[in-house]
């Protein structure tokens, strides 16, 4: 008799293998997929599609260990995931997460370029509640957490930059909120965004979509101590909305 799963298997769940090991897998998620399930996605979560694939292992790590998840990206946003597939694989994977010493490097188109054009914004933030969804609102507040984004630009043209951040830590929404704080605010984000005609057009190119994209992980082997690294590629439509716009993409993150 088959173990009862813990989370309903969904085959359908887009998703790509970039890396796989004994201990745990790097996936690439698309834009609009949730990480894991919730209210209105009890079955196409990320997680759903992961249990159809790994998911004795996922359901012998348990709820303790969130069934293997370290971490997560917004519906929106585009990119690797990792995930532990053994107790060492999470637990040595999650210690690093907690130490920020997992580099976790995104690609994101902005409105106009952040001012300077690199640096560190280490602007605090806290989550809150507006209408069912959380938010996170930047500033010092006895809630506040440390916050610290790395970024620099790669590409001006056309009244948009290609921004690569790398985060120290993994706050709400970080990356956006950092950004509009430079008056620069991530192409299709309607929450901290212009919503002027560009993000309208970015929405028609890519569906359920903002311009971040989660290009590269890197953390040492849970077990072996060896540097892991695991990159995804633009994807197509995000590239192509890049070059109706002048926008050459450094080949790297092709």
């Amino acid at each position: 008799m088959e173990p009862q799963l813990s989370v309903p298997p969904n085959p359908d769940v887009p998703f790509t293998v970039v890396l796989e090991d004994e201990h745990f897998v790097v996936v690439s998620k698309p834009a609009g997929v949730v990480t894991q399930p919730g209210l209105g996605h009890a079955t196409d979560a990320l997680l759903n599609g992961l249990f159809a694939r790994w998911g004795h292992q996922l359901q012998n790590l348990g709820k303790k260990r969130d069934f293997g998840l370290l971490h997560r990206l917004d519906r929106p946003t585009s990119g690797l995931v990792v995930v532990g597939l053994t107790p060492a694989g999470y637990d040595g994977i999650r210690k690093q997460f907690e130490k920020h010493t997992v580099q976790k490097t995104y690609l994101t188109l902005v409105h106009g370029a952040p001012a300077p054009p690199a640096g560190t914004e280490r602007t605090p933030l806290r989550e809150e509640r507006r209408g069912g969804q959380k938010v996170a609102i930047a500033g010092d507040h006895p809630r506040a957490e440390k916050a610290v984004t790395k970024y620099e630009t790669l590409v001006r043209a056309r009244g948009v930059s290609l921004v690569r951040c790398g985060l120290q830590t993994g706050k709400l929404h970080q990356i956006r909120v950092h950004m509009a704080l430079h008056g620069a605010p991530v192409v299709g984000d309607r929450e901290y965004g212009r919503r002027d005609e560009l993000d309208k057009r970015f929405s028609r190119a890519v569906k359920s979509a903002i311009f971040l994209h989660a290009a590269m992980l890197a953390f040492a082997h849970p077990v072996t101590g060896a540097r892991v690294e695991a990159r995804a590629p633009l994807p197509a439509a995000h590239l192509a909305f890049l070059e109706t716009l002048g926008v050459a993409c450094p080949r790297v993150w092709r």
